[in-house]
């Protein structure tokens, strides 16, 4: 099967037009009549994210870039389909990513069907200080080991102290640098040269930084 790899590039052009939004979803005519203004009454609610304009309207700083791409084929009656498959991430580089996939005859429609894709899979990522060799206390890495598997691809994201930078291959660079992680190291497994396995795999791994409690998170 032919395929075509295309190197990580931001994207400069909105797949939607805020404009001539008309919300159709209960939380998007919220977001709209401005009951609610932030991203983290959203989480903290537990509302489905539907529609793609919500995050534009909740973080206008959102910054997208093209994972990659390639040229995928099917055989039907009529002869071989070949069409177009784009991995985007979206994040604001402060504590939210968004990875989305979108497949099409052409290149740029691909693209925006997966930006759009993205954003309704948008999740907050947990930032802090684990490394026992800083003890900083600022979100500049993860609060603790993680780890993420997609197909045969298995990730480990460990927190790094500061000043390390992202220890990292450039793909990975990429999403750790939209969540806001600075530093960190990262051990891959697998088939890591399959590119949309490992695109999703550290977006699995940071998932889970929201899945352990840590004492600032008691009530009290």
């Amino acid at each position: 099967m032919p395929r075509l790899r295309v190197e990580v590039r931001a994207v400069a052009d909105k797949p939607s037009s805020l404009e001539q939004w008309v919300p159709r979803t209960r939380l998007g005519k919220l977001v709209q009549e401005g009951k609610i203004t932030s991203i983290e009454e959203v989480f903290t609610e537990g509302l489905p994210i539907r529609e793609p304009q919500i995050v534009d309207v909740l973080l206008p700083d959102l910054q997208e870039e093209v994972i990659n791409i390639n040229l995928v084929q099917k055989q039907t009656d009529a002869g071989e389909r070949s069409r177009f498959k784009a991995i985007v991430a979206v994040g604001n580089r402060d504590g939210y990513l968004g990875l989305g996939a979108g497949k099409a005859s052409q290149v740029r429609t691909a693209i925006e069907k997966a930006a759009m894709n993205a954003r309704l899979n948008i999740i907050p990522i947990r930032r802090g200080c684990g490394s026992w060799e800083c003890g900083c206390g600022k979100p500049h890495s993860v609060p603790f080991q993680v780890e993420g598997k997609c197909g045969g691809v298995r990730v480990v994201i460990v927190p790094g102290p500061r000043g390390l930078g992202l220890v990292a291959s450039e793909v990975a660079k990429v999403i750790l640098g939209l969540a806001g992680i600075k530093d960190c190291w990262t051990r891959s497994y697998g088939s890591t040269r399959t590119v949309p396995s490992f695109a999703y795999a550290v977006f699995d791994a940071l998932k889970k930084t929201y899945s352990l409690i840590t004492p600032m998170d008691w009530v009290r």
